[in-house]
């Protein structure tokens, strides 16, 4: 009985190259300080391991810092290795594992077949997979599906911690992004000065009889510095501030929930919500934050725009509705034509041109 073993072709980058140009991709998905310490280690060890073989030449390392593997699209180092990859910058790509590399099993493999195609390998170190070897592709599906399980098995533990601190009055705030405050050495909020007192003119202004935009407009006016160091200030921001119940000390904790698509959205009450009170600092005095939800309340009802009453404040002119395009039948719209130039003009536009245009 004849016995018969395939010895498998050794992988070819590209036979006009001595050396072979390698990279390596790295990420983690937190901010967290241990996860940024086996960030650092990973691109050191990456950058040295390269560098030491005599048959490579070093192609760069490719990072994604604090950002989560769920989706390749949201990670825009994997995006630009991807691209460099089509332009032949390297033949070979070295990564810790599949979890790394990706935790969807659909874009791991569509970006492994993609690369295969174009002579390129990656290499997953812990796996010992290179994925131009015949059995890769089947261990790849295998791996990336239980990545992808264990993903959300963290994400259900996660929920289930977060559910509980929540519970406790237990939350944490990125204070990058919010205007007021800073975080202290044992992680709660500490106010900064300097940013309050702009919190407190604002809310001093609109206490005054200011409208959103017109503090928006002083602000500029004053060059005064918003968040993220610029003069400029919409009238939205000023909004959500006057609206943030954390700078009369309380919390508001599960205003937003993650999807099955893994997507953030506002909670509607699909899950619980918790209001904790005093929960830190407060820069606005209860009293006033009341006032201000009371006043804003009241504006927005005299123009009609309430929650269950927007048709009405839509329909505040004469003419909304009432006017049907002859081509779509849709309605026309109030629009002001080079608004916030001399020329400005109202007219009346089909809501499809609109939106298409």
């Amino acid at each position: 009985m004849k016995k018969i073993r395939t010895i498998e072709k050794a992988p070819v980058f590209n036979e006009h190259l001595k050396k072979l140009r390698v990279c390596a991709y790295v990420r983690v998905s937190t901010d967290q300080a241990e996860q940024q310490e086996s960030f650092s280690v990973q691109v050191q060890h990456y950058t040295s391991y390269i560098n030491s073989n005599p048959a490579w030449i070093f192609a760069g390392i490719y990072s994604d810092n604090a950002i989560s593997g769920k989706n390749v699209a949201k990670r825009p180092e994997f995006t630009r290795m991807v691209q460099d990859a089509e332009n032949k910058k390297f033949n070979l790509i070295i990564t810790k594992s599949i979890s790394r590399f990706a935790r969807n099993t659909q874009d791991c493999l569509e970006t492994v077949r993609k690369l295969k195609l174009l002579g390129i390998a990656i290499l997953f170190e812990k796996e010992a997979i290179n994925t131009l070897t015949a059995e890769s592709e089947l261990m790849l599906s295998i791996l990336s599906s239980v990545a992808e399980e264990e993903l959300a098995s963290i994400s259900q533990n996660m929920h289930w911690s977060n559910q509980r601190r929540f519970k406790k009055g237990k939350f944490s705030v990125t204070t990058k992004r919010f205007l007021g405050y800073d975080k202290g050495r044992d992680g709660n909020l500490i106010i900064n000065e300097k940013q309050a007192a702009i919190v407190r003119r604002i809310f001093k202004d609109y206490l005054s009889g200011l409208g959103a935009s017109h503090i928006a407009k002083g602000l500029e006016a004053d060059e005064v510095i918003n968040i993220s160091g610029k003069i400029k200030w919409a009238e939205s921001s000023i909004r959500d501030i006057l609206k943030n119940e954390k700078y009369c000390g309380d919390a508001r904790l599960q205003e937003t929930i993650t999807t099955a698509l893994h997507n953030r959205k506002k909670n509607n009450g699909e899950a619980p919500m918790y209001y904790v009170k005093d929960s830190h600092p407060a820069i606005i005095s209860r009293d006033d934050f009341e006032k201000v939800q009371e006043l804003m309340a009241t504006r927005a009802k005299s123009k009609g725009n309430m929650e269950g009453e927007r048709e009405k404040y839509t329909n505040r002119y004469a003419l909304t509705g009432t006017i049907v395009c002859g081509h779509c039948e849709n309605t026309f719209k109030r629009h002001l034509d080079n608004c916030g130039t001399v020329a400005m003009s109202v007219c009346w536009i089909c809501n499809t041109y609109i939106y298409r245009r």
